[in-house]
């Protein structure tokens, strides 16, 4: 995993739900975790797009549903400036699900518009993705 370019504003915290945009079997997942966050005491650690969280997921399929398990935020509500000072948001905020240690994508391919930061900081699912944004 490789650093960004941009310092991205972290727009979900744990908590949030969200929709996922593969074709993994889960359709919504809660954010129960955030990797290598490094907060206050007491603070809710909270993300970016681009970066890893540990998520469960609520609906979806049976061999998915009440899963615990990895992803990638791919895209979020929250705006954030790119260093060439263009800003970005997104409609909604989704996640892309990883499915074992080699970080690889769950699914086979990504809806809707992906972040460009997602290419250079994660390129198995920038392989899959239809149009990065």
């Amino acid at each position: 995993m490789q650093a960004l370019g941009t310092s991205v504003t972290k727009g979900l915290t744990i908590g949030t739900v969200c929709n996922t945009c593969d074709n993994s079997g889960a359709k919504i997942v809660k954010v129960i975790g955030v990797v290598g966050a490094q907060t206050t005491k007491r603070r809710l650690a909270s993300a970016g797009v681009g970066d890893l969280v540990v998520v469960a997921v609520k609906k979806g399929d049976e061999r998915m549903k009440h899963k615990v398990a990895y992803g990638v935020i791919v895209r979020q509500k929250k705006e954030y400036r790119r260093p060439d000072g263009l800003r970005v948001s997104f409609e909604d905020n989704a996640i892309a699900l990883l499915k074992d240690d080699k970080r690889s994508p769950a699914g086979t391919f990504l809806k809707g518009p992906i972040a460009r930061e997602i290419q250079k900081r994660w390129p198995a699912l920038s392989k899959i993705t239809g149009n990065l944004v």
